[in-house]
């Protein structure tokens, strides 16, 4: 409930500010080397919605350009006047460095980063070997100007800004492109976004260690939860935040290992005094409060919880559906009905549960 009250602050603030830890994208991109060591060798990689100057998202890629066998890669960034809340902004030493620092542009255009080769001739490409220029525009990825470098590049990967996610996905789609991008676990239940989880065009990553994330940001934290904000590491913490992406990695090709129907109801200790098993109302298909609690020998439709996703094999189960989609950002998804018993009498409160996705499994 936290995380979910924290991100809905943000978005309701227009609140995008919020950099990912080095550690987190590190161990993200592993995640799909070691399914496939090639997966960026050769590729273009382009980080639109990033700060590149201040980006752990342009730091890894270029200090690891070499190793990842890259062709190129691309940052862009807003400039500081397009945001909605205009913190203390200082250009960085890159910058003022240059005999291109200008004290107008720097305020209102996005800039552009590019890495190539080595420049300095150091025998190595890192971030020595970075390139800057002023863009022509504010650096919003939706211009002609940043949508012609999406279509030079091969994959896309950044944190996207939380409140333009559904734009932000819908341009990618529209470009083709391979992605990894982080965004509010609560996604998938958008009408724009559900189909393309339900297509296999999009998936869970590999995920934040132990479902938690930790963010800076340079706006003021001080508001968010207790627990939530950590004024030691100046870090604020989600835990309703998920990487997702159309590469593949091992994890996604994991199956469950699961019970019997009357095994769990006899052993899985989290059913106690739930409602499991039961059967919607309006829609054919039982109902499955916790995903350890999938049932291995049925072979109907279930309803079980979005987290699912993370545990998701394609090998294993079918997506077929869900039980609504948010309309917009203030409507919750509802399910399709009250849920009964075999013998007809619903069970427990008849208010709205939590959104579900349905599955079935793969015999």
């Amino acid at each position: 409930m936290v995380a979910n009250t924290n991100f809905t602050k943000a978005k309701a603030a227009k609140n995008d500010e919020f950099y990912t830890q080095y550690a987190d994208i590190e161990r993200e991109i592993n995640a799909y080397l070691e399914y496939d060591a090639n997966v960026f060798r050769g590729k273009t990689v382009f980080l639109p919605c990033d700060d590149p100057e201040w980006s752990n998202f342009t730091l890894y890629f270029a200090q690891n350009f070499d190793r990842l066998g890259l062709r190129k890669l691309i940052s862009t960034s807003y400039a500081p006047r397009s945001k909605a809340d205009l913190f203390d902004y200082v250009p960085s030493g890159i910058e003022q460095e240059s005999d291109r620092f200008d004290a107008e542009k720097t305020l209102t255009r996005g800039k552009i980063f590019v890495i190539t080769d080595d420049r300095n001739l150091d025998g190595k490409i890192d971030l020595k070997d970075l390139t800057w220029d002023y863009l022509e525009g504010d650096g919003d990825f939706r211009s002609e100007e940043v949508t012609r470098l999406r279509d030079e590049a091969d994959v896309i990967i950044t944190n996207p800004p939380f409140s333009l996610f559904r734009d932000y996905m819908a341009w990618i789609m529209d470009g083709g492109k391979q992605f990894v991008v982080i965004a509010n676990k609560n996604c998938i239940t958008y009408k724009e976004i559900f189909p393309l989880i339900r297509n296999n065009q999009m998936w869970s990553g590999n995920g934040f260690r132990a479902g938690n994330a930790y963010f800076r940001t340079p706006h003021d934290a001080t508001s968010y939860s207790q627990g939530v904000f950590d004024e030691t590491t100046g870090l604020v913490k989600f835990r309703n935040v998920d990487w997702f992406t159309n590469i593949e990695h091992g994890r996604r090709h994991q199956p469950l290992q699961l019970m019997s129907m009357a095994d769990n109801l006899k052993f899985n200790k989290k059913l106690k005094g739930k409602d499991a098993f039961d059967r919607y109302e309006h829609y054919d298909a039982i109902d499955v409060p916790f995903t350890d609690a999938i049932p291995n020998d049925y072979d109907g439709a279930m309803g079980v919880p979005i987290s699912f996703l993370d545990k998701y094999c394609p090998e294993q189960f079918e997506i077929l559906n869900a039980n609504d989609f948010r309309t917009s950002d203030a409507v919750r998804a509802k399910p399709h009905g009250l849920i009964k018993d075999k013998d007809g009498t619903v069970v427990g409160d008849p208010k709205p549960r939590y959104a579900r996705i349905l599955i079935r499994s793969i015999r």
